[in-house]
């Protein structure tokens, strides 16, 4: 299922920090948008109010302004078009002291604003027609009902302000608890039902989602075999779609494709029994199967896992139908079912490089998997980098050296269902962890390791970073070399520097040195003297990104291991490269050329030639 995007708070100055802050601390998972140039500190910074403001609203991530409702308005309003569709968007005095929904007020505007008015002991500024006159919003309703006819309701509501009374067929709290006029031979109609039931401007159709699908089907089945099987079935037995609120198999098939595949054709995320679960529910199942205990622990699969879905007062409504490599069961639940708290989800594992720590140079990739994880796993230097954007999440600290046990720990996390951050510095494909996730579950075999949904995302590589400060030494090949030996033997990485000074690549000389290792960048050194100039420049960079950052440049022949630490990359030119200045000489750049000026040099020949 598509996650909605984290809710947006957009900062244009400095002076409305405090309120993001306490916005922010209102909802952990909230991301601080700040204009670049005026704004310090920002999760995400922008360059373009209108751009920017555009480009969430089209994703569908709510909105807070800190700022003028007038800024929202002209800033949005080439962009707003379908009415059903738009996300919320709230404009909110820099001071918390006014609260305005303008945008998707029954799509969550007018609740958000109501709770952040309290929260700061202001007034809400709600508008909309039916939460004045009738304490209800009918066209949002609560979680777990979906109205079916919304293209209906202004003319619906039309009729009601005109005078209607409505007959209700069916029954819910939020119908029961508003103020609408409900009389026994009401004109108007509202039913509550999970039955495919059509509606029209004189008649709404709520489906309230208590309808839970158990699904079952071999290894690696085709999605569309199973959706299309789902969809008979819902057909054939008249009921709607949109009633579905849960959807799940047993857990071995927690990575199954066509599992996710249904329960995203349904906007929802699969969940997951053990079969010691699915097994209890054997006395209500209708197809009990001895050969179905055999393979998987339980009697049934898609039967079982409907009715643990539905709770114990919940009813088997349509037995297990079959398709030839899938089935589908489905019960009803006496409630709406919560889907987010019946089951497991499949757990996650997000593998995050975040740069050099600083909030400019994470990507916004990054901080969305980090707003998503439940729990957090790195070392603590990582996690103290983020701050408070990790406020109300579950730390897992670990110290330098105990890299394996850090990785173990993040998968067994997710294992048990939780949605995990594996966090490093730099990007952490590079000389860190995500290797050594890959290489410990092809190592182990272990079934809980294996369904894990995985994503690595990238960071800037401290090869990344100093470059860029440094100019542009990268613009030939190059490569990068760790120095550490307590992996790699000596001898390898002595063959490799042999080979990349041979080969005239500039290098990048990741864990130079060590407290105990302080000869082998000498060592480097004098390889390389041995195969390029002795002027060739070198970049050493420090803490990059970070306050203490520093970048300085010395010829080969003057590198001196002892000014190098930890910290520090090393990264040794070609014979090519160049040191060049601008500022007339107050500033040093170092660039290697890719061949430009000899091609251009061949063009103009040419056409000389021709002429």
């Amino acid at each position: 299922m598509e996650m909605t995007p984290p809710l947006a708070i957009i900062l244009l100055n400095d002076s409305a920090r405090p309120t993001a802050r306490k916005l922010q601390q209102l909802y952990p998972e909230a991301l601080i948008h700040g204009l670049r140039g005026r704004v310090t500190d920002a999760d995400i910074a922008f360059p373009q109010t209108a751009a920017h403001l555009q480009e969430l609203f089209r994703s569908g991530a709510p909105i807070i302004g800190l700022c003028a409702s007038a800024i929202l308005i002209r800033c949005l309003a080439p962009v707003l078009a379908d009415k059903l569709s738009e996300p919320p968007v709230i404009a909110m005095a820099d001071d918390g002291g006014s609260v305005v929904p303008l945008l998707g007020g029954h799509h969550g505007a007018n609740a958000l604003a109501r709770e952040i008015a309290d929260a700061f002991s202001t007034h809400a500024a709600i508008t909309t027609t039916s939460d004045i006159h009738y304490n209800i919003a009918l066209d949002s309703p609560p979680a777990g009902l979906e109205i079916a006819n919304p293209q209906d309701m202004k003319a619906f509501v039309g009729k009601l302000r005109d005078g209607e009374k409505i007959r209700l067929t069916g029954a819910h709290d939020w119908l029961a608890q508003s103020d609408l006029p409900i009389a026994e031979d009401g004109s108007l109609c509202i039913e509550v039902t999970t039955k495919a039931v059509a509606g029209d401007t004189g008649k709404l159709v709520y489906h309230p989602k208590s309808l839970a699908l158990g699904l079952g089907c071999e290894r690696n089945t085709d999605p569309s075999e199973v959706i299309t099987l789902v969809k008979e079935v819902i057909e054939r037995n008249n009921l709607s779609p949109l009633a579905i609120g849960w959807v799940g198999s047993i857990d071995v098939k927690a990575d199954e494709r066509a599992i996710h595949s249904v329960a995203a054709h349904f906007g929802l995320a699969p969940r997951f029994f053990d079969a010691a679960r699915l097994e209890s529910e054997t006395p209500r199942l209708a197809t009990p199967s001895d050969i179905v205990f055999r393979e998987v622990g339980c009697h049934g699969v898609s039967e079982g896992a409907a009715l643990a879905a539905a709770g114990s007062s919940g009813t088997l409504i349509v037995p297990k139908a079959k398709s030839k490599r899938a089935t589908c069961a489905l019960a009803e639940a006496i409630m709406p079912i919560d889907a987010h708290a019946v089951g497991k989800i499949q757990g996650k594992l997000s593998v995050i490089g975040i740069g050099p720590g600083q909030d400019a140079w994470r990507t916004p990739e990054a901080s969305r998997l980090i707003g998503e994880a439940t729990d957090l796993v790195a070392y603590s230097l990582y996690l103290d980098l983020l701050g408070s954007r990790i406020a109300g999440k579950t730390r897992h600290d670990f110290g330098l050296g105990e890299e394996e046990t850090r990785v173990r720990a993040a998968l067994d996390l997710a294992a048990e269902g939780r949605n995990v951050a594996l966090i490093s510095s730099g990007d952490i494909g590079i000389y860190a962890m995500a290797t050594l996730v890959f290489e410990l579950i092809e190592r182990e075999q272990k079934a809980g390791w294996d369904r894990l949904d995985i994503e690595v995302t990238p960071g800037i590589s401290a090869l990344q970073a100093a470059a860029a400060r440094s100019g542009a030494p990268l613009g030939h090949d190059f490569c990068t070399i760790s120095l550490s030996d307590l992996l790699t033997p000596w001898e390898v990485i002595e063959s490799r520097i042999t080979a990349a000074a041979e080969g005239d690549f500039v290098i990048s000389f990741y864990n130079p040195v060590s407290m105990k290792r302080r000869t082998q960048l000498q060592v480097a050194k004098e390889i390389l003297l041995r195969h390029r100039p002795e002027q060739t420049p070198v970049i050493i960079a420090r803490n990059l990104g970070r306050e203490t950052e520093s970048v300085t440049f010395v010829p080969l022949v003057d590198l001196d291991p002892e000014q190098v630490d930890m910290l520090t990359l090393v990264m040794v030119g070609s014979s090519e490269s160049r040191l060049t200045t601008t500022n007339s000489g107050a500033k040093s750049w170092v660039y290697t050329p890719r061949g430009y000026a000899g091609k251009m040099n061949k063009q103009a020949l040419k056409t000389g030639t021709e002429k």
